[in-house]
């Protein structure tokens, strides 16, 4: 009771020391207020425009049935796509690419001679160009300028980029594998043709496969005359000398046309992935031109320098009241 009687009776002194001292507090409060106006009106409005894209949860199109099974070109990117997007759209590859096109650099008012004018280009981008990823799986890119056309015009374009630049990104990777399976594919079709044209050769010796060899020797006995038993003789002889090499390049070339076939799938795979240029996003809504500038909010500006004069001014008497009884004391 006693606590409370004391802070109660503090309250009504403070009370009566802001009566006491109202002139001085409501001239400095009201000073203040005119100027907090005369400042926000100053200010250059700024005008934000936004974009909203989903993240795409495949980039792909699948040869393979095990490939992307959770994933078709239809389906919406779950939380692990939204915080890559974010990623990308964070990075210096949109930033340089909008900062050349739109020369932000002149833009921003950033002398080229400037030692620091790097820092202040990021600092001044990362201040007007927002990425974040919202409660619903989507990215909200906010771009704020003076110039509402401009914001609008450069929301769109990064949302256009993200394509451009993440395929960029996929070909750094894509295209040096598909050049590797290009030379396996190559080598493998080299190989199968060396091994045909070997068979040929042989072929034209008269070495015949397996099956067909073993009906020489009964052509041989049904031939009706000398000339013709003479040919198969040749024929047989060249199939005894040849045979073996004969039937090992048969199971070779088999072995080789299953390898092609079943490296097949994974080439052109490697192929569609190095060349295809996808979608990685799907746009619910391009940025339009704002009409209403998004900051400053003037009655803020002038409610935060009137509080903020009115509480400085009192702590400011109180704190001189202060100093004046310690020198009387003193």
């Amino acid at each position: 009771m006693i606590e409370e009687e004391a802070l109660k009776e503090e309250r009504q002194h403070l009370l009566v020391y802001i009566w006491k001292k109202r002139k001085i507090i409501f001239i400095i409060t009201g000073i203040a207020s005119v100027l907090s106006l005369v400042v926000s009106l100053l200010m250059t409005p700024i005008f934000r425009s936004t974009a909203i894209v989903f993240p795409a949860a495949t980039s792909t199109v699948s040869f393979s049935d095990q490939r992307n099974a959770k994933a078709s070109a239809m389906d919406f990117g779950e939380e692990e796509h939204a915080e890559q997007l974010v990623q990308i759209l964070q990075s210096s590859r949109i930033r340089d690419k909008i900062v050349e096109e739109y020369e932000l650099m002149k833009h921003y008012t950033i002398a080229s001679s400037d030692p620091n004018k790097y820092y202040k280009l990021v600092k001044m981008y990362g201040d007007n160009f927002l990425f974040v990823r919202t409660r619903y799986g989507s990215i909200q890119i906010d771009v704020l300028d003076k110039d509402p056309k401009l914001a609008a015009a450069m929301a769109n374009r990064i949302v256009d980029l993200i394509d451009t630049v993440k395929n960029q990104m996929i070909a750094e990777r894509t295209i040096p594998a598909f050049e590797i399976s290009k030379r396996k594919k190559d080598q493998l079709e080299k190989d199968r043709d060396g091994i045909m044209r070997q068979l040929d050769s042989l072929s034209s010796l008269g070495v015949v496969s397996l099956d067909a060899r073993t009906n020489l020797f009964q052509a041989y006995v049904d031939a009706k005359n000398a000339a013709d038993k003479a040919e198969i003789k040749r024929t047989i002889d060249a199939n005894m000398q040849y045979g073996s090499i004969f039937d090992g390049l048969e199971t070779i070339l088999e072995e080789k046309i299953m390898q092609l076939e079943e490296f097949r799938v994974a080439y052109e795979q490697a192929e569609s992935d190095a060349n295809a240029q996808f979608s990685h996003k799907f746009v619910v809504e391009r940025a339009v031109v704002a009409d209403k500038k998004d900051k400053p909010k003037r009655l803020i500006i002038v409610l935060l320098g009137t509080f903020g004069a009115f509480f400085f001014t009192v702590f400011a008497l109180l704190i001189s009241d202060r100093i004046r009884e310690l020198n009387k004391i003193g």
